[in-house]
């Protein structure tokens, strides 16, 4: 068994960015992200768009999550990996801080992993659940 704090293959690293992730540890999370990385937000989600950098991707998802959403987590649990590809299948459970109202989605998250680090993200998620929670 590899030791996930350390470990290179493409499923550990990705695990590793949950945590840092499901931690709040955005200095860890950044660790994981390749100076170029490309993380894609789907459209239709609120931070819809193309983030790049780590400090970018922390800056612009991983922080106004945090300033919209209290406790926003991304619970990874089932993990798909072909060579550097890992597709993982998750939900998002959150409660919106303006109107109260709880999330439970299920999502999909492709990540490309080369190196050690994430060069690559693009979500998948149930849009309209989102934003139903953020509206009265």
């Amino acid at each position: 068994m590899s030791d996930v704090a350390t470990s290179t293959a493409p499923a550990d690293v990705v695990r590793r960015q949950y945590l840092a992730s499901a931690a709040g540890d955005l200095e860890a999370l950044r660790a994981t992200l390749a100076p170029d990385v490309e993380w894609t937000e789907m459209a239709g989600f609120p931070l819809a768009g193309t983030y790049r950098t780590p400090e970018g991707v922390t800056a612009n998802v991983m922080e106004k999550l945090g300033q919209d959403w209290d406790g926003w987590t991304a619970h990874d649990d089932t993990y798909v990996v072909d060579g550097e590809n890992v597709v993982v299948l998750a939900r998002y459970s959150a409660v919106n801080k303006a109107t109260g109202k709880p999330i439970d989605v299920r999502v999909a998250h492709a990540f490309v992993v080369r190196g050690g680090l994430i060069v690559r993200f693009e979500q998948f998620v149930d849009t309209a659940l989102v934003r139903d929670a953020m509206t009265d």
